[in-house]
């Protein structure tokens, strides 16, 4: 799963939302840098990340891709989600897509210490709404093109964009089925924290 989806599972808390982020961010053991909350609900994120990676409906998503891009498959995999998420938000989720999105920006640029890579991106992230826009298909490319330029292999990403248009519906069907899953779990988690 990738930024939306752990945000929208992680809980609508100000600490959750941002430890939901934060896991993609902070790496290692968990020492209190940060509250208990956050901390919570970063353990959460890679709980969610270890389920997504286990599940049957993942495995028959990712042996969709050709045995040439399945190494960055699950990349791709996890944005092409989030667009899912975005374009069918209000099956999922209570409330517009905008008022959630809006709602997280003002927790992210209000907060004064966030971990250094992100403190980087969340301006760009809250003024371009990153978020909001993977309901556009379109925008996929420039995801990809972004995530390429972190890569040791980047020319990997490069047919990501093919791909997907060619797995469009039988990966949409995937994540339909998966999704309302995802939530369930990540309910009987949260249920569990402190």
């Amino acid at each position: 799963m990738n930024y939306l989806a752990h945000l929208h599972l992680g809980g609508q808390r100000p600490d959750e939302l941002l430890g939901s982020l934060y896991g993609d961010f902070v790496k290692g053991r968990l020492q209190g840098e940060y509250s208990p909350q956050i901390e919570s609900a970063i353990q959460l994120h890679r709980s969610i990340d270890v389920f997504t990676d286990a599940h049957p409906l993942v495995d028959q998503s990712l042996s969709r891709f050709s045995q040439t891009r399945r190494r960055y498959a699950g990349i791709v995999l996890d944005v092409f989600f989030d667009h899912c998420l975005a374009r069918d938000w209000a099956q999922y989720a209570e409330g517009p897509l905008d008022r959630f999105t809006s709602g997280f920006y003002q927790v992210l640029v209000t907060q004064p210490q966030l971990p250094k890579r992100l403190a980087a991106i969340a301006p760009h992230m809250a003024a371009d709404d990153w978020l909001g826009s993977y309901r556009d298909f379109a925008v996929l490319e420039q995801v990809f093109r972004g995530i390429a330029r972190r890569l040791s292999r980047p020319e990997e990403l490069a047919g990501a964009m093919a791909d997907l248009h060619a797995l469009y519906e039988p990966l949409s069907e995937d994540f339909r089925a998966f999704y309302p899953q995802l939530q369930t779990y990540a309910r009987q988690q949260r249920s569990l924290l402190p």
